[in-house]
């Protein structure tokens, strides 16, 4: 189900006129750098982001990122719209597609 998800977005992504990019900092994956014209935006997928460690890996490697552009998660988890953290947005799946 997550490659199927992270599937959907990227199609999104790119119907929506984005080039997108799979992103590395410091070792770790971003799921997709997206930029269109002057816009960039990065976007981690992830089924659920209610474990400490997924919570941490979703999130923690779009902290380390010290720019200023949007950064986001997606995911399907039913608490996900309690959660921002640090600027970072959290999107419900169904919402974004």
């Amino acid at each position: 189900m997550e490659k199927i998800l992270e599937n959907a977005v990227y199609n999104k992504l790119v119907n929506d006129g984005y080039t997108v990019y799979v992103g590395q900092m410091d070792g770790k994956e971003i799921d997709f750098v997206a930029r269109r014209g002057d816009e960039t935006a990065y976007y981690q997928v992830s089924l659920q982001i209610s474990s400490p460690e997924t919570y941490e890996r979703e999130f923690g490697n779009l902290k380390r990122i010290r720019d200023n552009y949007p950064k986001y998660v997606v995911t399907m988890d039913p608490l996900s719209s309690l959660l921002n953290d640090n600027g970072i947005r959290v999107l419900k799946a169904e919402s974004f597609l």
